[in-house]
């Protein structure tokens, strides 16, 4: 088990940066980058990063994969938050196991909005 959870960790296995708010905004100002708010629909609705071209996929429901594989370009960074920042490491580990070039808010939305950073309804 330990021999193939290190290899697991060390054998190709796709990474994620956190950056703060700052960066954030700076990344998801490229054209080429995807923003991803993974939180509920409800959570969304009450305000969220970003212009129309946000998508919302929740991170908690069970097709999350599937629908970020069908939804996502994979020669795309994507930008993924969430509330605090937990849901969003979650959905940035998920995606880089499959492949995707992922940065997260660390904090979430609710840092960025700590930071002084605009939210839209």
């Amino acid at each position: 088990m330990t021999l193939l959870t290190g290899c697991l960790a060390g054998c190709g296995q796709q990474e994620f940066k956190s950056v703060d708010a700052d960066e954030f905004e700076k990344a998801i100002s490229a054209n080429n980058v995807q923003l991803v708010d993974v939180r509920t629909a409800e959570e969304f609705a009450e305000g969220h990063i970003g212009a129309d071209a946000t998508k919302n996929i929740d991170v908690k429901r069970p097709d999350f994969i599937e629908q970020a594989e069908q939804e996502l370009d994979k020669g795309k960074t994507v930008a993924v938050y969430c509330r605090s920042g937990r849901r969003s490491a979650d959905a940035a580990k998920q995606l880089a196991e499959r492949g995707f070039k992922v940065i997260d808010l660390k904090g979430g939305i609710i840092g960025w909005r700590q930071h002084g950073k605009p939210t839209r309804q």
